[in-house]
């Protein structure tokens, strides 16, 4: 018998539609895809020329546990920067991504049975990490109505004496929604009445767009900062994906638990990829600005084409690079034969038949949407976009 906790995994969603458009792609078929969780962008060339000048000085060998004192400043140094966070280097952890970072943080703070507040639309992985950690997750849906975020009522409905943590995701993947400071508010306030923990995922910060602004819960007071662990990373912000260097800003103690769990999962993260973080996070941030106004004309094109496609409507995105496209209206309908049920059926149909990828809701508890990424070529997502609308006016 295998063990029963991995069996209970569901393997991720967004990477399985995000590999079977690249194998198409590689066959030659026409694809659009609009799956990726990742920036089109190349890495900036100083966070490249970093990484080879790391690599000549022959900068390859085991860092300590929780990352090299140099990353770790400087990640305080943007913290105090860009959140008005202060941090001490001890406080902070490096790891292989922000997803391992996650993972850790949770390894810190579950015992079995232990609950955690999850709000739903949600990224995919958050139930499945707080499983493997011997947590269990608790669903709370949220309203378009609302712009899918989570309120005090929702947390005072799903409180019970096991609850242990409440996740947080600004801006939001799926929706693209962020929460304002009076909402974080609300839920720091309630955090800190019934004694919980907030680990806040914050991985999309630098991708901001009409005006808004992004407030990390952490500096709502020192109180709630004792009680939240930050997660970053540079994947989103600088196009690096690839170099997997994620971390987490939390007191030392807890700092401290999980550097002790990662010494005995992963060792350090890549040295030569702490070693371009540095330039990505110290150096120049026009890199940052120049791929952000490019993600806000493309979220600006596709928000407007599809309030204009009959039978769907979406909510628009204040931040990340995903849209949340309500699709439940093509329900009922058929193409060649089969029916549409669930935004599964459509994304099915949709790749066979348009050649468009995209990832159904389901995964992100969330079934009558669909998540389209403008990471991709305006050109691209025209083209997209175009064939979606001549697929729904095939419908029956």
């Amino acid at each position: 018998m295998y063990a029963k906790k991995a069996q209970s995994i569901s393997p991720s969603p967004t990477l399985a539609i995000d590999a079977k458009a690249k194998q198409m792609k590689s066959e030659g078929v026409d694809l659009v895809g609009f799956g990726a969780g990742e920036p089109d962008f190349e890495t900036p060339d100083h966070i490249k020329e970093a990484a080879v000048a790391a690599i000549q000085a022959g900068f390859t060998r085991y860092t300590p546990v929780a990352g090299m004192l140099d990353v770790r400043a400087a990640i305080c140094e943007k913290l105090k920067r860009d959140n008005a966070l202060e941090y001490e280097v001890a406080e902070i952890v490096v790891s292989n991504g922000a997803k391992h970072a996650l993972t850790n943080a949770f390894a810190a703070l579950l015992n079995p049975g232990d609950e955690v507040i999850i709000p739903a639309p949600f990224w995919v992985s958050y139930p499945e990490m707080v499983k493997l950690n011997d947590g269990v997750p608790v669903i709370v849906p949220t309203t378009a109505a609302n712009n899918f975020k989570l309120t005090a009522d929702d947390l005072k409905n799903a409180l019970t004496e096991r609850t242990k943590v409440i996740l947080l995701n600004s801006p939001n993947n799926p929706t693209g929604q962020v929460y304002a400071r009076p909402e974080l508010q609300a839920i720091a306030d309630f955090a800190l009445e019934h004694d919980l923990y907030i680990v806040s995922d914050e991985i999309y910060e630098q991708l901001i767009y009409d005006q808004e602004q992004h407030v990390s819960i952490a500096t709502l007071g020192e109180e709630i900062k004792k009680r939240t662990i930050v997660v970053n990373g540079v994947s989103k912000t600088y196009a690096m994906t690839g170099w997997r260097i994620g971390y987490t800003a939390s007191t030392a103690e807890l700092a401290g638990i999980m550097s002790s769990v990662q010494s005995h999962t992963a060792s350090n993260a890549n040295s030569i990829a702490q070693k371009a973080s540095i330039a990505a996070l110290l150096g120049s941030q026009d890199c940052v600005e120049k791929m952000r106004a490019a993600f806000a004309q493309r979220r600006n094109y596709m928000v407007e084409k599809i309030a204009s496609i009959d039978g769907l409507s979406c909510i628009e995105p204040k931040g990340a690079f995903y849209i949340f496209v309500d699709v439940s209206k093509t329900f009922g309908r058929k193409f060649g034969g089969h029916t549409i049920n669930t935004s599964d059926d459509f994304a099915s149909l949709l790749l066979e038949h348009a050649k468009v990828a995209v990832v159904p809701g389901t995964g992100f508890g969330a079934p009558d949407y669909i998540r389209l990424s403008y990471a991709l070529a305006l050109e691209q997502a025209q083209k997209g976009l175009e064939r979606i609308e001549e697929f729904i006016g095939k419908l029956e």
